[in-house]
């Protein structure tokens, strides 16, 4: 099972295994502060597309087209997900404020 949360949000005992999916490390959170098993920068969508994205939601669609195709390179990573998902619940984690229009959004529809 994949959920998705927000990585300001406490964490919960249904969360299994936590994992951050943004590139950088959110602001005003410390690092000791947050329950992580993972962080998988290399999952998360190019500094490029992201600063082009910038969360607008108008770009949203385009956006999610992008970053599938920016995921194509790093089959490995979301196949071990995937069977991570399969033995117990896998979080993904997020920064953003937008709660619909995110990576972690388009990271759990492809895996799902």
């Amino acid at each position: 099972m994949i959920r998705i949360k927000r990585i300001y949000d406490p964490p919960a005992s249904e969360d299994g295994r936590r994992v951050l999916v943004d590139r950088l490390w959110p602001r005003g959170i410390a690092k000791d502060a947050v329950r992580l098993d993972d962080w998988l920068k290399e999952i998360a969508p190019s500094d490029e597309l992201r600063k082009w994205f910038g969360h607008d939601p108008a770009k949203w669609e385009e956006f999610r087209e992008r970053y599938r195709a920016e995921l194509q390179s790093h089959a490995e990573t979301l196949a071990t997900l995937r069977v991570t998902a399969k033995k117990g619940t896998v979080t993904l984690l997020y920064g953003a404020k937008d709660e619909e229009h995110n990576n972690a959004m388009v990271l759990k529809e492809l895996l799902d």
